[in-house]
């Protein structure tokens, strides 16, 4: 849900905060909000410790981690290293078109 453009959560506190319980906006994010976490089961244990509340554990029948591609190590990950390469380059392209449209002098301003 972090992908959604302009983050409904703090939005969705804002609604609920100000009164608007009611309101469309509320309604059409909870409709988000319930698509997006259908799919979600398990069970998390929490430690509360001087004001903290810490994640002791998580389960889930249909968990997506994998332990087999959640490391990067070469030797025991699905993983492949060379793939970042184009996603990092793709990435960094807007960047570097961003810094060669301006002068050297605006380069080095900011």
């Amino acid at each position: 849900m972090n992908a959604v453009e302009g983050r409904p959560r703090p939005k969705y506190s804002e609604l609920v905060y100000n009164g608007f319980w009611f309101s469309p906006e509320r309604e059409a994010l909870q409709a988000l909000v319930t698509e997006t976490q259908r799919h979600v089961t398990g069970v998390v244990r929490l430690k509360l410790y001087k004001g903290n509340i810490l994640v002791a554990g998580r389960k889930s029948p249909k968990s997506l981690y994998d332990p087999k591609i959640a490391t990067m190590e070469a030797d025991a990950s699905q993983y492949d290293q060379s793939d970042a390469t184009g996603f990092i380059r793709l990435n960094a392209l807007r960047l570097k078109l961003r810094a060669a449209s301006r002068s050297p002098a605006q380069r080095y301003s900011d």
